[in-house]
């Protein structure tokens, strides 16, 4: 037993963060980096919880109690009337939707818009679902990464991320402007083109009878 101790302590030690060879030496790498990989995700967790997770929580309970003060017939009526003109049914329209009902329930309120002109809405709301993030990342806390990402560098860098993200935010208002303008002429020309002229026709004054039942 004496002659096996004074062998074993003979023995160099294996480096530590090593693995065993072979098949034991596979497993231990699998088994290192597969709890390591929870570990990880339990870190960016915690990171989450002390930070952006209490900023969305009382961004939405804000927005919320918003809406009930404001009341819900009012931003109704603020919906319905900026769908009457082109410039505000691309700007103003989706903003409130994607601010009031964040994504994806903002493109209910296409409802309020005859159907020659819900797909330039779904492109113009459906556009400004991540320039939201910037400042209300409430409206789309599934794809706040794709903001992160791109303030990643400027956080690094030590400098505010409020510049970046007001240019961002403003680029992507005209953005879906542009886009929902693009998409209603698109929309009109194939109507045109595909000899549906008369059925959208009747769906407008089907829309139209049914917003003068509802006042």
């Amino acid at each position: 037993m004496h002659v096996l101790a004074v062998m074993a302590q003979q023995q160099p030690a294996q480096p530590e963060g090593e693995t065993s060879g072979g098949v034991l030496g596979v497993f231990e790498w699998l088994g290192t980096h597969f709890i390591g990989l929870f570990n990880e995700s339990g870190e960016q967790f915690v990171g989450l919880i002390t930070g952006i997770l209490p900023t969305l929580i009382v961004l939405l309970t804000f927005m919320y109690a918003l809406t009930t003060f404001i009341g819900e017939q009012r931003v109704t009526r603020a919906v319905q009337w900026s769908a009457r003109w082109w410039i505000t049914r691309y700007t103003v329209m989706p903003i409130i939707a994607v601010l009031m009902l964040t994504n994806p329930m903002c493109y209910s309120f296409g409802r309020f818009l005859p159907e020659r002109h819900k797909p330039a809405f779904y492109d113009s709301a459906v556009s400004f679902v991540h320039p939201v993030t910037t400042f209300f990342p409430y409206a789309n806390a599934g794809e706040l990464f794709v903001w992160l990402g791109i303030a990643n560098g400027v956080t690094q860098l030590g400098e505010s991320t409020v510049p970046l993200a007001l240019r961002y935010f403003l680029v992507g208002i005209l953005v879906i402007f542009i886009r929902g303008i693009v998409t209603e002429k698109i929309t009109a020309f194939m109507i045109k083109r595909t000899g549906r002229t008369e059925v959208f026709a009747d769906f407008d004054r089907e829309f139209e009878a049914a917003k003068a039942g509802g006042r």
